[in-house]
């Protein structure tokens, strides 16, 4: 348990994920050639490495103010506990669900989306894609785990724990794994996590979780992959090129077009800047949910 409950513990959790990473890559990109699946692509993985290289140089130089944040709530924290078996328990569940409602808040204010959309523009889904990092996050991420730490888990074990949902995070970006049984009904599985990076209008802000499926299913987020409603990657409309400049500031340079729009009240402005991803001030733009509505009622009436 020292491995996991020291100041390492997050390099320990990373070093020794390393190796399976490269090693389930590897499996995945030879399957992919031998099987003619198609499904990496040499520019796309480059942009993912990029974008991974500088989400992690960002965490760096965040770290250090981050944990701090993290620390004050935890010297001000309302319980101590033990560092039993319930301990680790309680702390991988609710870190789980402070992922959720970070991830759920990113899908549904602009301003994060546009930090989170490095994440999907990507038409391509494989392993890789686990590490197609959202570049600013780390400016805010400690914030919603803060809490926790007011609540009496040590900040370290936080990120620790944080650490090893991602290292599952990352596997759960396959399409060679079709489905895995019971663990569907638990877990976040490589057949929910399909459905979240769709573009389809009926998986779109879906399967928010990172390793539990339960708070998608308690909260009303959760979408099961139809095999009638094959998976298309990436988002719409797609970005003009992947260049690097491209990718980070795509979104930005659209709230930046929006906001500058003369004869604006402020309260729009603001609402360009952080409400949901779509929403015009004039009644012509249309949200996630005015899309899935529309959908939902075309539905219905086919099947009358």
């Amino acid at each position: 348990m020292d491995f996991f409950m020291s100041e390492d513990g997050l390099e320990n959790v990373y070093a020794w994920a390393i190796p399976f990473h490269a090693a389930v890559i590897l499996a995945e990109m030879i399957y992919s050639h031998i099987s003619e699946a198609k499904l990496y692509n040499g520019k796309d993985v480059a942009t993912s490495v990029y974008l991974a290289l500088m989400n992690f140089g960002l965490d760096l130089i965040m770290k250090t103010f981050a944990m701090g944040v993290m620390f004050f709530f935890y010297n001000h924290r309302f319980f101590t506990w033990d560092f039993t078996v319930l301990y680790w328990l309680i702390c991988f569940i609710i870190t789980d669900f402070a992922y959720y409602v970070l991830h759920y808040v990113d899908h549904h204010s602009r301003a994060f989306w546009a930090v989170h959309i490095t994440h999907h523009n990507s038409e391509y889904f494989n392993l890789t894609t686990g590490f197609r990092s959202p570049v600013l996050q780390p400016l805010y991420r400690y914030l919603y785990f803060s809490p926790l730490a007011f609540l009496g888990f040590n900040p370290w074990h936080i990120m620790v724990v944080y650490a090893i949902g991602q290292v599952y995070g990352t596997w759960v970006h396959t399409q060679t794994v079709k489905k895995m049984g019971i663990l569907e009904y638990i877990l976040v599985t490589p057949s929910h996590h399909r459905v979240h990076h769709a573009c389809n209008i009926k998986y779109l802000d879906r399967n928010m979780g990172m390793c539990l499926i339960i708070w998608d299913k308690i909260f009303g987020t959760f979408e099961k992959e139809d095999p009638s409603v094959p998976v298309k990657y990436g988002i719409y409309p797609k970005m003009p090129d992947n260049k690097p400049g491209t990718v980070l500031l795509y979104e930005w340079r659209k709230i930046w077009k929006d906001i500058r729009q003369p004869g604006l009240k402020f309260s729009d402005r603001i609402n360009y800047i952080f409400n949901s991803p779509g929403w015009r001030h004039d009644g012509t733009g249309k949200t996630v949910r005015q899309y899935q509505k529309d959908y939902l009622n075309k539905q219905s009436k086919k099947q009358k």
